[in-house]
């Protein structure tokens, strides 16, 4: 399959304000469609949907899973950036004040699959991952 095509990912939320203010403003997210309880967004060409749904408080994952030392929140969802854009990005992200469940870092530095990668939770508790290949080619390396 050589060609990408958009997915789409619908996710709850327990304070619809407070997850439309951290995608459209913490991630500068544009907003497409909206009504009282859900909002699309434009998640770097992929339709992310925020729903208002019966959570009482944020559902921070409780299961996590070891990746190269570090306890990854499983489960989580998130994007493969540009090299240059994901640094950028993080520095945004630190300049804003989001507390980082795992700070941006390399992983598997000098192995197979080399990467940046940073973790942090919406207002909900959805744990989102943001990550970089230098070497695109080691997105799948075994």
């Amino acid at each position: 399959m050589n060609t990408l095509s958009p997915f789409h990912l619908a996710i709850p939320v327990s304070d619809l304000q407070a997850a439309r203010t951290f995608y459209s403003t913490t991630l500068a997210l544009e907003e497409g469609r909206s009504s009282d309880e859900w909002v699309d967004y434009n998640f770097f060409g992929h339709q992310l949907v925020i729903h208002h749904a019966a959570i009482t408080s944020p559902q921070k994952s409780k299961d996590h899973s070891e990746v190269d030392g570090k306890h990854v929140p499983v489960p989580h969802f998130g994007i493969v950036m540009d090299w240059d854009l994901w640094h950028k990005f993080a520095e945004e992200l630190k300049s804003k004040k989001v507390k980082f469940e795992i700070e941006p870092h390399i992983r598997f530095q000098g192995k197979v699959g080399e990467q940046a990668t940073m973790f942090f939770y919406d207002p909900s508790g959805n744990a989102l991952e943001f990550k970089s290949f230098k070497d695109t080619s080691q997105i799948f390396a075994k």
